[in-house]
């Protein structure tokens, strides 16, 4: 089931890292695989896909969402 979510893009964790869309609802979802113009710090977007709860990552920062399409604000 697909899902849209806006919110900021944010790097989170030490080492290589991982990106997540911090929701405008506070919630965190770590971006599976994120597009490289996902890959900016502190943009505004709009993320549609699937929630992955079939996938474990070391960063464990929330729930792991694959992108299918997103828009830039």
């Amino acid at each position: 089931m697909s899902i849209t979510i806006s919110g900021k893009i944010e790097r989170k964790g030490f080492g290589m890292g991982t990106w997540a869309l911090v929701g405008d609802d506070g919630e965190t979802y770590e971006l599976k695989d994120a597009p490289e113009e996902l890959r900016q710090s502190g943009i505004k977007a709009k993320v549609t896909g699937e929630i992955r709860k079939d996938v474990m990552t070391l960063a464990m920062i929330g729930q792991v969402l694959e992108v299918s399409s997103f828009e830039t604000e």
